[in-house]
């Protein structure tokens, strides 16, 4: 299946502002928000991270952590391209009012505009494909104007480094934090959701749980001929972290680019339950109707959130 290009690229731009550095401060209804202005990185580009606090935290108290990412789409619709938006802070804050999760911080990450797709699309499996096929999709692409994909090389490896080596040390010395994989998160869709995938394969000992929302297994704009879903899985079977000690939540919708996504997922599904995974720990949904939007997952969003810290 080939969608016109004119609708992919419109697709691929949800999620996708670059960081502006006086960006204003999301409105949220519950909680708070705290931002860290471009934070520098030795493997990535400087992005602004939005701190999200539920209502009433207290330094005195310990709580879990959920790092997401396309950061400045999460909470605040009238500051986005598409005026949509997560709605973190709204089903965040009614989950952990009512106690039906543990009480948690959550790290929107922002995307860095055109670096987004290098930053996200997982780097060992792309780069376990023949080197040729990888040349000339970066060389196709970057023939594309306004192409919003292979702005460069690959670099989710550094992207992740970021995240734990850089980002995560600093919320945890600044932020009243659980450090631990048991209380560590991960979550995103699309192109988020496969980094969210290889963060918890790559560093199973720092994230405990991952959400992966209408994971974008294709990595491009096409599945014809198209090697790469092949590699993401491959890579699955040998790199899936321990059932014993990690969630795993998985999704997808049926319309739009969504509608690419289940194949790809039902052999997923099929890997993920040889690992050992089950009920307990792995959920697998279809969302018949949805689309690929924020408004799609802003909808479903309490059930991998319930997943993933629910008491």
């Amino acid at each position: 299946m080939i969608f016109p290009k004119a609708f992919l690229i419109h697709c691929w731009l949800i999620a996708l502002s670059a960081p502006v550095v006086f960006a204003q401060l999301p409105l949220v209804t519950n909680g708070t928000i705290q931002r860290l202005e471009n934070f520098p990185s030795r493997f990535v580009s400087a992005r602004n991270v939005d701190v999200w606090l539920p209502a009433g935290y207290n330094p005195a108290k310990k709580y879990a952590v959920l790092y997401m990412h396309d950061g400045q789409m999460l909470f605040d619709s009238t500051a986005t391209w598409n005026g949509q938006e997560w709605g973190v802070d709204e089903t965040l804050g009614q989950l952990i009012r009512e106690k039906r999760i543990r009480p948690c911080i959550v790290v929107g990450v922002w995307n860095a505009g055109k670096e987004r797709h290098v930053d996200y699309l997982p780097q060992k499996p792309f780069e376990s494909l023949p080197k040729s096929y990888r040349d000339s999709l970066i060389r196709m692409a970057q023939r594309q104007e306004g192409a919003a994909i292979f702005s460069g090389e690959v670099q989710s490896d550094g992207y992740l480094k970021f995240l734990v080596t850089e980002l995560k040390p600093f919320i945890d010395s600044v932020y009243s934090t659980r450090k631990d994989r048991a209380h560590t998160f991960i979550a995103g869709s699309s192109m988020g959701g496969l980094i969210s995938m290889y963060a918890i394969c790559e560093y199973p000992g720092v994230f405990g749980g991952a959400a992966c929302l209408s994971t974008h297994w294709p990595g491009i704009f096409s599945v014809e001929g198209n090697p790469i879903p092949a590699a993401f899985l491959d890579y699955l079977k040998s790199h899936l972290p321990s059932p014993k000690s990690h969630k795993l939540y998985f999704d997808y919708g049926t319309e739009t680019l969504d509608a690419l996504y289940e194949p790809f997922q039902q052999q997923a599904d099929e890997i993920i339950k040889r690992k050992g995974f089950s009920r307990k720990n792995w959920m697998s949904r279809k969302f018949a109707g949805a689309d690929h939007s924020e408004q799609a997952w802003r909808n479903r969003l309490d059930i991998p959130i319930t997943f993933l810290l629910g008491k």
